[in-house]
């Protein structure tokens, strides 16, 4: 396959990249192209050259003196080589992801189709993460797909510890989303402590208990860790814009959102205004739903009264101080958006009061 690919683009009259991720990988790569690929004039280039010595290889390679340029990762950047449309890349599964990325952008940079072909051991196994970063690499292949690789890097590397020197890998263990959460708070209580006042309060978090499948499918994102990093980042969600937003970003990346997926994103905002309502607990089911206030007391009792009067009948005030709400949500989607104008109504009403 190596050798088509190379004489094909030979053929055409374009030139190859042949980049490995080790020096000590050339003498086999020169023994191939010299043995089962006669036909082609290559030039090797490695940083371990003399610099006058890789600028005289290169400047040959650009003057299409030779065919193919064998190297390691010094191509990685800053080549702009418009005949060189063919890239071969040994022991891909050896290279970051970003450097693949940068790799492949070395050829395709005229009006020629470009070809970038990935190698691995032919019976050696390859790391999990190894094979996560050449899938990805695989499905990004559209303009603009920089922020999604990015975005996809960190969830597989981790990122840096944001208070430390660590460089990679810490902040995964709660994810980045968590992490800034939880150092925004020990900021915050640091500085009350300092200042001699009291810790700031925790911040309520609403139970919302709804018959409803709700969760990122494993078939729409298969990527364990990533699943949970965008769970994380939901629950971090604050407000529909918010929400909008990440529901745009899980369909540029991965589709169409699954019935699933969709009634999450729907949940999370039913959690954002049961957050400003007050509510402690909401149970949602076929016949209606049954509303528990934090501290068993509502912001704003007088509208709350309003608010049970104007669904007449449909709606009390229980001597536990829970509120009723009765309804005829048999179906998922009927369930899902009373529970929503429930906790959209009971929030206006509670921002009413301050």
């Amino acid at each position: 396959m190596i050798r088509e690919a190379l004489l094909r683009e030979h053929d055409r009259g374009g030139q190859s990249f042949f980049v490995t991720p080790r020096i000590k990988d050339l003498p086999d790569i020169e023994e191939f192209l010299r043995t089962r690929v006669p036909e082609i004039k290559y030039v090797v280039a490695h940083g371990q050259m003399a610099p006058g010595e890789v600028e005289e290889r290169m400047s040959a390679f650009y003057d299409r003196k030779y065919d193919v340029l064998v190297s390691t990762t010094i191509v990685e950047s800053g080549l702009d080589i418009p005949s060189a449309n063919t890239l071969i890349v040994h022991r891909a599964d050896r290279f970051g992801l970003a450097q693949l990325y940068q790799l492949r952008g070395r050829v395709g940079r005229s009006k020629t189709r470009a070809y970038a072909y990935l190698t691995t051991p032919e019976h050696g196994a390859i790391t999990d993460t190894a094979e996560k970063r050449l899938k990805l690499l695989g499905d990004l292949d559209t303009l603009g797909a920089g922020f999604q690789l990015a975005s996809h890097d960190l969830d597989i590397r981790g990122a840096g510890n944001l208070v430390g020197d660590e460089q990679s890998g810490h902040i995964r263990e709660v994810g980045f989303e968590l992490y800034q959460s939880m150092l925004e708070d020990a900021i915050l209580v640091a500085k009350a402590e300092g200042m001699g006042a009291a810790p700031p309060r925790e911040a309520l978090s609403p139970v919302i208990t709804v018959d409803a499948p709700i969760l990122i499918p494993e078939d729409y994102v298969p990527d364990l860790p990533l699943r949970m990093a965008l769970y994380r980042r939901l629950n971090d969600a604050g407000d529909r814009p918010a929400l909008d937003a990440f529901a745009a970003e899980m369909i540029d990346r991965f589709g169409p959102l699954p019935p699933e997926t969709a009634n999450l994103i729907q949940l999370m905002e039913i959690k954002a205004n049961a957050k400003a309502a007050g509510i402690a607990k909401l149970d949602v089911g076929t016949k209606g739903a049954l509303v528990s206030f934090h501290g068993d007391q509502f912001a704003n009792v007088p509208g709350l009264i309003a608010y049970v009067e104007r669904l007449k009948g449909r709606a009390r005030i229980r001597p536990d101080n829970k509120l009723s709400v009765s309804g005829d949500w048999v179906s998922t989607g009927a369930r899902l958006n009373g529970a929503l104008q429930l906790s959209k109504g009971l929030g206006k009403l509670a921002k009413q009061a301050g």
